[in-house]
């Protein structure tokens, strides 16, 4: 579906000279992208002729909401984020449902499907990345789904019918939502986890140990060094075995083991690509026509998978082509959500290195826990588990480097100022 451009705000000194404007496609049509649209046509209205392309067939969505869409906790339409009419408003002609095949950088197009050609000045690729699926046999048995998209969610309801017994492999964050969502269904749930700890890449044993029981509240099952041998079944899966040779009943397999960067379009045009594909820092890839931003983009060697740093891809690309001054120099992740209805936070360095000091506050039975690590004077990291309010404060001063003024204040909040005498 495609909407009718309209530039109706802001003016550009191209098209004022009588110039035509430059042709800027995007491919991909996930949160980065729209991020990037948003900015793009906030700083700079009416420069770019714009045209998006999307493989699904809807609007960009919030997948941080695909588990609260599986459990029902919300609808599909909570999950949007813009109307048809705002694209339209913005001048951005929307085509949905067509993937991009083919980029022609000799002659600058973009291939849509099997005939359709978009021609470009400039190209930004916000292809996300694709869902892995372990290489183990019966991967490809009916029955076996993963957890990336609306597709999936639609999929995983479906086969999640009454007193159906689902395995959710990968402990990370999208195995457990995908868990909790499952259990919310009233499905029973195992989560199995092939590291001795939920999370591992966030979470140190003592915040990954309260996850798990907040898990098996909600009424998941959870393993843990749990490696998967292969699926069985005839005809659909039946049944996992662990490598112990521990069998499994399973009428539904949900795969959540991470992701690998989408670069098999810019590597079939030529682009520089490593594990995604290769930009500086303005997200330029080797032709200097085309960007790359978000979970496809690999910046000095680090690929984010995190909402966070597309968002400060899509900010600093939108400033770059609004021809202001503009650079990625990194982003210092942090991770902050619920897991089960349990508020979590992690920056920096999680486990204690050796020339670091642990400062630990630990409530099991309240569900909290607060791990600082401090290294000459200046905080590295830290790990709150039930009470995050002092998220905003650490993440802060790691990402400066400042020293610590008062390591109680990041402990246990800051003090509240008395009332002033009337």
């Amino acid at each position: 579906m495609a909407t009718s451009p309209k530039d109706t705000r802001g003016h550009d000194a191209r098209a004022e000279s009588g110039l035509p404007r430059e042709r800027l496609v995007v491919v991909g049509n996930g949160m980065a992208s729209l991020r990037f649209l948003e900015r793009l046509t906030e700083i700079a209205p009416g420069r770019y002729d714009i045209t998006c392309i999307g493989a699904e067939p809807t609007v960009a969505y919030n997948r941080v909401l695909l588990s609260s869409l599986l459990g029902g906790e919300v609808d599909e339409a909570a999950c949007a984020f813009r109307g048809l009419d705002w694209y339209a408003d913005h001048g951005i002609r929307l085509i949905t449902g067509a993937p991009a095949t083919r980029i022609d950088r000799e002659n600058g197009y973009v291939r849509v499907g099997e005939t359709h050609v978009l021609p470009f000045d400039r190209l930004v690729l916000a292809v996300g990345s694709l869902p892995i699926r372990l290489p183990k046999p019966g991967m490809d048995l009916p029955g076996v789904i993963t957890f990336r998209d609306l597709a999936d969610v639609a999929a995983i309801r479906k086969a999640a019918v009454q007193h159906a017994r689902a395995i959710v492999i990968g402990g990370g964050l999208l195995g457990l939502e995908a868990a909790v969502g499952l259990a919310r269904l009233g499905v029973e749930t195992t989560l199995l986890h092939v590291m001795d700890r939920l999370m591992e890449r966030q979470l140190d044993h003592h915040a990954a140990a309260l996850v798990k029981r907040a898990m098996e509240a909600r009424g998941v099952r959870v393993i843990l060094k749990a490696d998967t041998a292969r699926l069985e079944g005839d005809g659909r899966v039946e049944r996992l075995v662990l490598a112990d040779g521990t069998a499994l009943p399973a009428d539904l397999v949900v795969m959540s083991v991470g992701v690998r960067p989408s670069v098999a379009l810019a590597q079939a045009a030529g682009l520089a690509v490593g594990r995604g594909i290769t930009v500086d820092d303005r997200m330029t890839t080797s032709d200097p026509r085309i960007f790359a931003l978000g979970e496809c983009a690999e910046h000095r060697g680090q690929i984010y998978g995190l909402v966070e740093p597309a968002y400060e891809h899509a900010e600093t690309l939108a400033r770059h082509l609004a021809g202001e001054p503009a650079e990625y120099r990194g982003t210092a992740l942090s991770t902050s959500l619920k897991v089960s209805g349990l508020p979590v936070f992690s920056a920096g360095i999680v486990d204690t290195p050796d020339d670091a000091e642990a400062i630990v506050l630990s409530d099991p039975g309240a569900g909290l826990y607060r791990k600082l690590l401090v290294r000459d004077g200046k905080l590295i990291g830290a790990v709150f588990v039930g009470d995050i309010a002092e998220q905003g404060a650490c993440k802060g001063l790691i990402r400066s480097g400042d020293p610590i003024e008062n390591v109680d204040d990041l402990m246990f909040g800051r003090p509240v100022p008395e009332p002033l005498a009337a």
